[in-house]
């Protein structure tokens, strides 16, 4: 028996065993989360609503750049202190905002809730990096084989720009929420659904560009999940500014959901930087793909499902990327176009491996 052909069936078992114990841990990081959104300090809490809507608390803003406060002082009377009025220009252009306090996924930076679940996450990163790697040692080659392996990678690479943007000192622990629900999400569809027991690739999948163009579409994937998630919380937060501005009361719990966000602006931004910073690279897996396809089919371009796809979402990105750029697109609709270019993606992921036919039709169900 060929050596290199076997498996090893303990180091598989045990890269099961971890990736059952990353989606605990992670569901621990879930209830933090929760607790940092629900139970965490409401100190500064509709401070957007005080700076778009007069009350008795808020004077008129000053030309100096700040806003005047009435406080009340003890034994009687008020004083008036003065503040900088930290203000976002909003995607939309037509009104001012202040950036929410969500910078940091909740009221206060540094909250307790908000550490334990960077922790909890922390902890589940590692234990399911664990499992992709072992999982590739039991067959020793890169764990990208079928789609129950693209899963396991994929959430695992996510979590892994997420953190790794934390440790760049950005404020995105809001997205923290969102990320862990979609891996939970990710990682239950993987080991049930899409399960696969570890076993050798086909003869296709027997090049050194396995490496190269499925770890670059991996990457690629997962820093456009974090552009979709700030896009579509975008659209939420720029509702939730819209009806502050025309005087509208959204209910309480918008009001302490959308004010643990950044300002519309701020989302709108982050996701066009971070497509925009991972659209070369896009660019770079098709053309690594189409060299692969001529090694392993003798031809670099052939319409299949996965490559028409790949190439559908090229172009919805650079659609998306030059209206932004040319036209000046910003806002709703270049969200709108952002988000159908994400479609584009998942589609590419999940619906042609799964339910199309075609020389990559890998998904092992």
């Amino acid at each position: 028996m060929n050596l290199a052909a076997t498996t090893n069936e303990n180091l598989a078992h045990t890269s099961n065993y971890l990736i059952y114990s990353a989606m605990a841990v992670y569901l621990l990081a879930f209830f933090a989360h929760m607790a940092e959104w629900i139970l965490g300090s409401r100190s500064k809490v509709a401070r957007t609503a005080a700076a778009l809507t007069a009350g008795p608390d808020a004077a008129a803003e000053t030309g100096s750049g700040t806003v005047k406060v009435q406080v009340a002082k003890k034994g009687g009377g008020t004083a008036v202190l003065e503040r900088p009025k930290v203000v976002t220009r909003s995607a939309t252009g037509n009104r001012d905002v202040p950036d929410g306090p969500g910078a940091a996924g909740g009221d206060v930076k540094g909250d307790l809730y908000g550490r334990i679940a960077v922790s909890f996450t922390v902890l589940a990163f590692l234990v399911e990096f664990g499992g992709v790697l072992t999982r590739a040692l039991s067959v020793q080659r890169a764990p990208w084989g079928n789609m129950y392996e693209f899963n396991i990678t994929f959430s695992t690479m996510a979590v892994a720009v997420y953190l790794g943007l934390l440790a760049m000192k950005k404020d995105v622990r809001w997205l923290g929420l969102p990320l862990v629900t979609s891996v939970l999400l990710d990682l239950g569809l993987a080991v049930t659904v899409l399960y696969t027991a570890s076993d050798q690739l086909v003869p296709a999948l027997h090049s050194y560009w396995l490496w190269i163009h499925v770890s670059t579409a991996i990457f690629c994937g997962a820093v456009f999940y974090v552009g979709g998630v700030a896009t579509l919380l975008y659209l939420f937060r720029d509702k939730y500014e819209a009806k502050l501005a025309s005087g509208g009361q959204p209910g309480r719990f918008a009001t302490s959901v959308m004010e643990r966000l950044p300002s519309a602006a701020s989302l709108d931004k982050f996701g066009y930087r971070v497509n925009a910073a991972v659209f070369p690279l896009w660019t770079f897996t098709i053309i690594a793909g189409s060299i692969w396809a001529g090694d392993a089919w003798g031809r670099y371009w052939g319409w299949d499902p996965k490559e028409v796809w790949s190439f559908i979402t090229w172009v919805a990105y650079a659609c998306y990327l030059h209206a932004r750029a040319t036209a000046g697109w910003k806002g709703r609709k270049a969200a709108t176009l952002a988000l159908i270019a994400f479609g584009c993606w998942l589609f590419n992921y999940y619906g042609v491996n799964i339910f199309v036919t075609g020389k990559h039709s890998y998904a092992g169900v």
